[in-house]
């Protein structure tokens, strides 16, 4: 698949701006911006960050094209000693970023530009637009998995999804968030993800008989048949037929991988359990018992406690969708001027609403760990000059409440710093592993947070500390504004 010239993906005021900064001189200004989100979704305990590759592939491939420059010309707004700037346009700064896959909290910084100004505002657009929708599903994908409770879970949504890009690069998310496989074979193909399906009601319905339906499917896939017994009727039907034809396939000696049957519709609790029965009695105790049907993480963590005997899930509209919360909410916002010198200045959004003030500075991640239980502690957001010893005692203030501390112990703890070298002046200097190694890295990122963290339901709120550095920068800023 050829990549595509998303130079223009972007809002016009991007553009103007740009213009903006190129009349007054001001295009090789150096600056810093930071791409961070303030509420987890779906009332989530953390975040999964999705999209890292996608933006290396968008960054590397920006270039203004003729036909480009053509369709700006005709707009009317640009002079053209702008226009002629921009044919010569590339991204020439620093880019950092957390990795795809790290579980991740509000107010964290998942990617950091740092850039001429020309170059830092036109980005925005098009990196909050592919971050915030892969994290958003990798997220909402966790969650699903985790109510699954390592059942088998399949991505189903394509045909719902808002488009081919929020299909194809949902689906690459939802196997980062934990997902077995997807119905997606362009997914498939482009990213080297399992995919899976069975087949719809219109194939039983185009045969004289459901059972000559059931017997050409497992006729062509025998070693994957799993037959969607609920076109008529479920138990009266459909389980009755595809254990006929299990029956026919045991004598014949002619499946020897997965077989079972697919439940789309009706009570799936009491479906399942009854299905159960018949099957078990019927001698295939090993035939899978899947389900569809508007699926999400509440309806599955509802049906296990009904004792439905599902062992593989199809998700599809909720999850490609992120049905209850559509959006991830990320922002990207200035924090610090380079100067000549190449000194950092520091920059503070100011707003009414105190969860709307930004962190002033270049700044970093420190995660830290438990070394005796491997879990997270708690995250630092601190200034890019700060360090942390591991060997010496470690007090943390509560950021909203600096009365209540989090204490440390000399060597109880350990210190790692989440943002990585992505590109360096331009050129990349960070390789994006295969998703299906995201996936594992993923799993491996949620095995460190304790289980209050992951519940579904009103999760703990994983303490979040600014430094004592930044925040006596961003106190300080705060109070010389308000003497001006």
């Amino acid at each position: 698949m050829s990549t595509r010239n998303l130079t223009l993906l972007t809002d016009l005021y991007q553009l103007t701006m740009m213009q903006g900064y190129y009349e007054n001189d001001v295009n090789n200004h150096e600056v810093v911006f930071d791409l961070f989100y303030r509420t987890n979704p779906s009332k989530n305990g953390y975040a999964i960050c999705a999209g890292l590759a996608q933006t290396i592939e968008y960054i590397e491939n920006i270039s203004f094209r003729e036909d480009d420059i053509r369709y700006l010309e005709s707009l009317g707004l640009f002079k053209k000693d702008f226009l002629e700037y921009l044919r010569d346009f590339k991204f020439t700064g620093d880019i950092d970023a957390i990795e795809e896959g790290t579980v991740v909290f509000p107010g964290e910084i998942l990617l950091r530009v740092k850039a001429p100004i020309f170059e830092a505002q036109f980005v925005e657009t098009a990196l909050l637009n592919i971050i915030n929708h892969q994290s958003l599903i990798a997220t909402k994908a966790a969650r699903v998995v985790k109510a699954a409770e390592g059942d088998p879970v399949l991505e189903f949504g394509l045909r719902r999804a808002q488009g081919p890009d929020a299909g194809l690069y949902g689906s690459r998310a939802a196997i980062i968030g934990g997902c077995n496989a997807t119905s997606n074979v362009l997914a498939g193909k482009m990213f080297n993800v399992p995919i899976a399906g069975t087949h719809a009601h219109s194939w039983v319905m185009s045969f004289e008989a459901e059972i000559d339906a059931f017997r050409a499917y497992a006729k062509l896939f025998p070693n994957k048949c799993i037959l969607l017994v609920d076109t008529y009727d479920t138990l009266e039907s459909g389980v009755p037929n595809a254990i006929k034809v299990f029956d026919e396939m045991k004598e014949a000696d002619i499946h020897s991988g997965a077989y079972g049957i697919r439940l789309d519709s009706g009570d799936l609790a009491y479906l399942s359990k009854k299905a159960r029965q018949m099957l078990n009695e019927a001698g295939h105790a090993k035939a899978i018992i899947s389900a569809s049907c508007d699926l999400d993480e509440l309806l599955i963590t509802d049906l296990k406690s009904q004792g439905a005997k599902i062992s593989l899930w199809g998700v599809g509209t909720n999850l490609i969708t992120s049905s209850d919360c559509p959006s991830f909410g990320g922002i990207y916002k200035l924090s610090a001027e380079i100067s000549k010198e190449g000194i950092s200045i520091p920059k503070i959004k100011i707003s009414d609403n105190p969860e709307k003030v930004t962190n002033p500075g270049v700044k970093k991640i420190v995660r830290i760990y438990s070394k005796a239980t491997q879990k997270i502690q708690t995250d630092i957001i601190a200034l890019e000059e700060e360090t942390f010893d591991e060997t010496k005692p470690l007090t943390l203030l509560d950021t909203h409440a600096r009365w209540k501390k989090i204490k440390l112990k000399a060597n109880t703890y350990s210190v790692r710093e989440l943002l990585v070298p992505i590109f360096r002046k331009g050129k990349k200097v960070y390789e994006s592993p295969s998703v299906m190694d995201i996936k594992e890295y993923a799993l491996k990122e949620l095995g460190t947070l304790w289980d209050e963290y992951k519940r579904l339901i009103n999760p703990q709120i994983m303490p979040i500390v600014l430094s004592d550095g930044l925040y006596d920068l961003k106190s300080k800023m705060l109070e010389d504004y308000k003497k001006d």
